[in-house]
């Protein structure tokens, strides 16, 4: 970890956090979900990197050690896809492989396919080929307490988040998102009160883990969080029929919550996300949950570097 380079490179008016090792002449750039951060990649980085390549992992606009942009309340996805070809051109990267976990996805699959030219594959876990939009996520189909849909509601995560220190967020967070089950709060619950003090961090997430991830946190709040993703996800593209025809690769744990929602497992494995995404492979790990690139690290690395090895640059 020691040998991950910090800095900061200017980008559209903002300042990004950028962290990278490594030095080869392919270069990898990793984009987080929620509750995640740069640091989510730290397995992934380091394995990359002594694989030959520059790998490279960024904190979005508004999220940890990266400025805040003037109005979060307005930011869309339009935003980060625009800050990673801006970025791409900072580093003077003219092609680069996109890996993306949980909302980062959605921009990594949205800069190939409007920028198809500075990507030459694209990696996701956790979320398949999504445009935001009025039917990105079928939340009408999902209890009126899902996650999503009390999330998107302005002050409510707020509120629920206020009544915790930030550590215990993140704590809560990664917990109950560790499982299998949809979170869904009843009427007189929060997201927040789903999560039983008692259990445990799993087993793959140290408290040294929990501690980094909530200084980053500490810093930048989660207001830009809560536009970006959710409540921008609903929020149209203006892209019509988009595609994504360069190769990419799918990694799906088998106990992730994100299968249940409404017809997400049969998008996934009856092809039809592949009318989206014609070179599209995808990979079920029988144990991973949501997070599985930080819970079974030593078998998601191997998929993402033979899957980049095998791509012509």
């Amino acid at each position: 970890m020691e040998n991950i380079k910090q800095s900061h490179v200017e980008v559209r008016g903002l300042k990004l956090h950028v962290a990278e090792i490594g030095s080869g002449p392919k270069s990898v750039l990793f984009l987080h979900g929620f509750p995640e951060i740069w640091y989510t990649w730290r397995h992934q980085m380091i394995a990359v990197a002594n694989a030959g390549y520059r790998a490279i992992a960024i904190d979005f606009r508004g999220y940890g050690l990266s400025e805040q942009p003037s109005e979060p309340e307005k930011g869309t996805f339009h935003d980060l896809v625009e800050d990673i070809v801006a970025l791409l051109d900072s580093l003077s990267i003219k092609k680069v492989f996109l890996v993306g976990k949980d909302f980062g996805a959605i921009p990594a699959y949205l800069v190939a396919a409007v920028h198809p030219e500075r990507v030459i594959a694209v990696v996701t876990l956790g979320v398949p080929f999504v445009v935001p939009g009025p039917s990105a996520v079928q939340n009408h189909l999902l209890p009126k307490g899902f996650y999503v849909t009390r999330w998107q509601e302005p002050g409510r995560a707020e509120a629920d988040f206020g009544r915790f220190d930030v550590k215990s967020v993140i704590r809560n967070i990664y917990t109950l998102f560790s499982r299998s089950e949809v979170p869904v709060a009843s009427d007189d619950q929060e997201i927040m009160d789903l999560f039983n003090p008692s259990t445990p961090l799993p087993p793959w997430f140290s408290e040294e883990d929990l501690a980094t991830y909530a200084s980053l946190y500490e810093k930048s709040g989660f207001k830009f969080a809560l536009q970006v993703p959710y409540r921008s996800l609903t929020v149209d593209m203006g892209i019509n029929d988009p595609k994504v025809t360069i190769p990419a690769l799918l990694i799906m744990g088998e106990k992730d919550y994100v299968i249940k929602f409404p017809g997400m497992e049969d998008y996934i494995r009856s092809g039809t996300v592949k009318h989206f995404v014609p070179e599209l492979e995808i990979t079920f790990l029988p144990e991973g949950t949501h997070f599985v690139h930080e819970q079974l690290p030593e078998k998601v690395n191997p998929l993402v570097i033979n899957f980049l090895d095998k791509q012509s640059f």
